[in-house]
């Protein structure tokens, strides 16, 4: 497993939703080392940070293999940072990953916190008003870490995968549990007791306040 490329972004204007707002995600790949701080990556750009970046969100990995599926759906060879992910890792079925397993890229060491949850702004780079939906259909969604220890990181740099104690959900399962209408309330409960990111946490805590307050309702009658 290795660091296929570490990306960037600077800002850019974009139009989302008929407004032009200036974003961060179109990301380039860097030649030299970058370094890795509590806060994201030296230089990335984060115009949302209501709900992107911060301590939870620092870093967004994205896989080879899930853009190079992208790529043959699209029809139309994704580089890497398509997708605003600030590494693009070779070597790692994303599929299997678990919130609080460890990456070790580079000398600093991340720690998975939340699937990304597509938005208008990803629409708007793929130049697509339909691309929330597909992205959503397509079940991969790449995951933010926290930075556990800071470091730097430079594409071709080795990764090494750390299994995190306990079997928390994965991010797949996470991702899922957003768009569903009746969630379970034992998965609401296994994610909330996993090292999700803060600033997720208020909703899985609300879908189960929901799924109970549901449940004894039934109950009642």
């Amino acid at each position: 497993m290795h660091v296929l490329s570490v990306n960037v972004g600077t800002p850019q204007a974009l139009d989302i939703a008929g407004k032009p707002e200036t974003t961060g995600i179109h990301k380039s790949g860097q030649s030299g080392r970058v370094r890795v701080t509590s806060l994201g990556l030296v230089g990335d750009f984060v115009a949302d940070v209501e709900h992107h970046g911060g301590p939870d969100q620092a870093v967004y990995v994205y896989t080879r293999d899930d853009l190079a599926w992208w790529s043959e759906r699209l029809g139309v060879e994704l580089a890497p940072g398509t997708f605003g992910e600030n590494l693009t890792v070779a070597g790692l079925d994303a599929s299997r990953v678990r919130i609080g397993d460890r990456l070790r890229v580079g000398t600093a060491l991340l720690e998975v916190t939340a699937p990304r949850i597509p938005c208008a702004t990803l629409a708007a780079r793929m130049n697509d008003l339909a691309f929330v939906r597909k992205f959503r259909e397509g079940g991969r969604p790449g995951f933010y870490t926290r930075v556990i220890e800071e470091g730097d990181v430079a594409g071709g740099d080795a990764a090494s995968f750390e299994p995190g104690a306990g079997a928390h959900p994965t991010v797949n399962e996470l991702y899922d549990v957003w768009f569903e209408k009746t969630p379970d309330e034992a998965l609401l409960r296994r994610i909330l007791a996993a090292p999700v990111a803060a600033r997720a946490r208020p909703w899985y805590e609300e879908q189960l306040a929901g799924v109970v307050a549901s449940g004894a309702r039934v109950a009642t009658n």
